[in-house]
């Protein structure tokens, strides 16, 4: 955790927060902070500072905090991201938040099991879960937006032409399409297809949308290793 993200709940007034549970465990345990102690801070959706430790026991944790210092900036890229296999998705989600993507569709294919899309992994409590993991992990505090598309071609060619006009649309494929471009100047929407990766109908839609194909040479690659190689190269 190399930043210790608040809510509006863990205040209690401008300057002074409380926290137990989680946080406090991991100060507790992994800091093993004492009272006085400096802390990195972030408000979710908000700004950055320090936090004092005043008050410091097994129970709950007093922090005075100044917030003064903004978030660093978001990628112009909107991922869409066939759902994975849960421990998979965990990963990804915590990839792509700390790398600052803010706009992450998970959608339907082919080859992603039915089974996954009833996983308790995908609520919003367990979503915020991973996604907080990547803020702290970044020391960012912008929350991305999560949106889920169960049936693929409604998504495709109803609302992707959309999302997708004005910027660059691009489809990892290990077959056809160019390599990877490099440090684009531009907005973006990034498809990443499952393990085994799109099928040659769901490539042709996508394309049809405005994305186009790209591929990170002839090694294959799991989901989340393709997630931080592809934004890496398109965005410094």
């Amino acid at each position: 955790m190399n930043l210790l993200l608040l809510e509006q709940q863990h205040f209690i007034d401008e300057w002074h927060v409380e926290l137990d549970q989680r946080q406090l465990t991991h100060v507790l345990d992994i800091h093993q902070a004492s009272e006085g102690d400096e802390l990195r801070v972030g408000l979710v959706n908000g700004k950055m500072g320090k936090g004092v430790i005043t008050h410091l026991s097994s129970a709950t944790m007093h922090l005075e905090v100044e917030l003064e210092t903004m978030p660093p900036p978001a990628l112009p890229l909107t991922v869409l991201l066939a759902l994975p296999r849960p421990k998979m998705l965990k990963r990804a989600l915590q990839h792509l938040t700390a790398l600052g993507v803010k706009k992450i569709i998970l959608m339907n294919g082919y080859r992603v099991e039915k089974s996954f899309w009833q996983s308790p992994w995908l609520s919003p409590e367990k979503l915020r879960e991973q996604l907080i993991l990547g803020l702290e992990q970044a020391r960012d505090t912008i929350m991305p937006e999560v949106i889920l598309e169960k049936r693929f071609k409604p998504f495709v060619e109803d609302r992707l032409p959309e999302l997708v006009a004005g910027k660059s649309g691009l489809v990892a494929h290990p077959v056809g399409g160019e390599r990877c471009p490099h440090q684009i100047a531009k907005p973006a929407v990034l498809a990443i297809g499952p393990e085994g990766g799109f099928i040659d109908y769901e490539v042709d839609k996508l394309e049809q949308a405005g994305l186009h194909r790209i591929h990170l040479g002839p090694r294959i690659l799991r989901v989340e290793t393709a997630v931080t190689a592809i934004v890496s190269k398109l965005y410094d």
